[in-house]
């Protein structure tokens, strides 16, 4: 049995990782401030005695006696990460130096949940992690892109100096059950509205592509890397290689929902990145991972998950 810190742990991705950790025979210790994790993502496993549930924000310092510690606290959608852009990099910043310092303290591994936002909008496709990306440092998405990228520049800094055994992973577009209904990322806003037969909104022309990661083959993805041996620090693609265009994930979630909502198109919004894929060949030779889940089958569990959020909610 191993003693985990996670880090943003009632959030979307947190709680499955928790669950999976628990599954798996660990003690959890999940410490979260609820900027946009919920208790209901986690309530179900508040009576395992081997789980803790701490509100706390890693922007001030944590001290705790743990063998592993996932970092997957900050907000990333971007209605929640512009909310409090300042809130958002010090997530990014401060809150990285605060775990990395606990790491180096109690000489724990520490994965940072690093985003595909590093590589901006990009002008290499599709994206491997030898490419350094495009960002535009001042712009209303670099509250997140440029804090993940200094987060990165701290772990990397903090293992050549401290020997800190660091595991840096880069996420893509990722989905599934205890999405935020609100979090206004295309998939949950797709899926809310085409339920509720709102016209679904499209930013742009539609033609835009993203990858679609299940959150089950995520979860995998971040034990696996975890579990890698000292010298495997990344950072490492963790994704789902298939692309779409926006207007088809929209179609495809029209007929899974068999909805009447009829697509409009909206201006574009600023700084959104027209490509958007993974290149998992390190996942793939080093992890001996890649996702199993398509698409399909997955937007269906989570419909299943939005309908019984949205419906349940109207006949209380």
């Amino acid at each position: 049995m191993k003693k985990i810190l996670v880090t943003g742990g009632a959030g979307f991705l947190g709680s499955h990782l928790c669950e999976k950790l628990l599954n798996e025979g660990n003690e959890v210790i999940c410490l979260d401030n609820y900027f946009t994790g919920r208790k209901s993502n986690i309530i179900h496993l508040v009576d395992n005695h081997y789980f803790e549930l701490i509100r706390h924000d890693i922007a001030s310092p944590f001290f705790i006696e743990v063998d592993e510690i996932y970092n997957l606290a900050c907000p990333a959608s971007p209605i929640h990460y512009q909310y409090n852009p300042i809130k958002t990099i010090k997530t990014s910043v401060m809150g990285v130096i605060n775990m990395l310092g606990l790491a180096k303290r109690i000489k724990a591994k520490i994965l940072q949940a690093s985003t595909s936002e590093v590589y901006g909008d990009p002008v290499v496709h599709p994206q491997s992690e030898e490419y350094w990306g495009n960002v535009n440092p001042i712009g209303i998405r670099s509250c997140y892109d440029e804090g993940k990228r200094c987060a990165e520049t701290l772990c990397f800094d903090y293992h050549r100096q401290n020997n800190v055994r660091i595991k840096v992973i880069r996420i893509f577009n990722t989905y599934g059950p205890r999405m935020h209904p609100n979090d206004g990322r295309v998939i949950s806003n797709f899926i809310v509205q085409a339920l509720k037969g709102e016209d679904i909104t499209i930013y742009g022309s539609g033609e835009q592509t993203r990858s679609f990661c299940y959150v089950d083959d995520m979860i995998d993805g971040l034990i696996a890397m975890m579990n890698t041996t000292d010298d495997i620090i990344g950072p490492i693609n963790i994704g789902n290689p298939d692309e779409f265009t926006i207007k088809q994930l929209a179609e495809i979630i029209i007929e899974l929902t068999n909805s009447k909502s009829k697509i409009i198109h909206l201006p574009s919004v600023e700084d959104d990145p027209m490509q958007r894929q993974p290149v998992i060949d390190k996942a793939k030779e080093i992890l001996h991972w890649q996702p199993t889940t398509q698409l399909k089958d997955g937007l269906q569990k989570t419909i299943s998950y939005f309908e019984n959020e949205i419906f349940s909610k109207i006949k209380k």
